[in-house]
């Protein structure tokens, strides 16, 4: 079975080529851009400029999920995420929501979102009502990222993941694809993220981009971020280490060659550079 286009609220996204998903973090501690966004104006304005450089879809996420962030009450993250959303959803183009918590999915889908991007994979479950996965398995439709994460954010990188990642990682994205599937999620409105940076070293961040191809078993949508990550920080020349603002060359790059490997959509904060890296790729096939 393999998806060639991907199921969403409001679009069926094609994936003859890859895509370009721009993250629009709405949060004042997000390890790349925390900040820049802080004002909803400013959020939307760069949500403009993505569109504007060539974005396919969006991302939206206000709550931080880099290593060691303190998660963000529902509530607080609504208030967030809500004015953003609800400016972005007009523009006729597919809105995802990058949370993990049932109420605020709930929100999002009911407000239009296309996509709940979930980096628990739909194991959350709030102290009352109903759990992620039911939050969308209600939905007739919208689209669905089920990603990889050891431990979670506060533990996944005092503590990662041992000896070879590429199989174990696999195993768990076959297995949330069968039990959302078993949920009522029809298979093409799932995709899948091997969760480049959550819960695992340098050296397994790099095996996941070497072995990225067996990640495509399943027949699934692959999303793949790669960009700005702590591991790009060790390419730079001899002991030196890349500050996050210095990592758009190899963020570019791994966007290639993850493209090559067959991802479907790619994660970017640099859409302009992305996309004109992207467009080379396309000529060259």
């Amino acid at each position: 079975m393999s998806a060639r286009y991907w199921q969403t609220s409001r679009f069926k996204i094609d994936l003859s080529r890859p895509r370009v998903m721009g993250i629009v973090n709405l949060t004042p501690d997000s390890f790349s851009d925390g900040g820049l966004d802080a004002h909803v104006q400013d959020s939307v304005r760069r949500c403009e400029r993505m569109i504007a450089e060539g974005a396919d879809i969006l991302d939206l996420g206000a709550e931080s999920t880099r290593p060691g962030a303190t998660p963000l009450a529902a509530k607080q993250e609504q208030a967030r995420l809500l004015p953003v959303l609800r400016e972005v959803l007009r523009w006729g183009v597919p809105v995802s929501v990058d949370t993990y918590k049932p109420e605020v999915m709930q929100v999002a889908l009911d407000l239009g979102a296309d996509i709940i991007n979930d980096i628990w994979a739909l194991r959350w479950s709030a102290a009352s009502g109903p759990s992620a996965t039911e939050v969308v398995a209600a939905h007739p439709a919208c689209g669905v990222c089920l990603m990889h994460m050891h431990l979670e954010p506060t533990t996944m990188q005092v503590a990662p993941m041992q000896g070879s990642v590429a199989s174990p990682v696999l195993d768990f994205l076959q297995q949330r694809l069968v039990q959302a599937q078993a949920a009522g999620l029809a298979f093409e409105r799932l995709a899948i993220d091997p969760g480049i940076g959550f819960g695992k070293t340098v050296e397994q961040n790099f095996e996941l981009l070497r072995e990225q191809v067996s990640l495509k078993a399943p027949g699934s949508p692959l999303v793949i971020g790669w960009s700005r990550k702590s591991s790009l920080a060790h390419v730079g020349h001899g002991e030196e280490k890349l500050a996050v603002g210095d990592r758009l060359v190899p963020s570019v790059a791994a966007a290639v060659l993850a493209a090559e490997r067959g991802a479907d959509v790619l994660r970017v904060h640099d859409v302009r550079e992305t996309v004109q890296a992207l467009k080379l790729l396309s000529r060259i096939r």
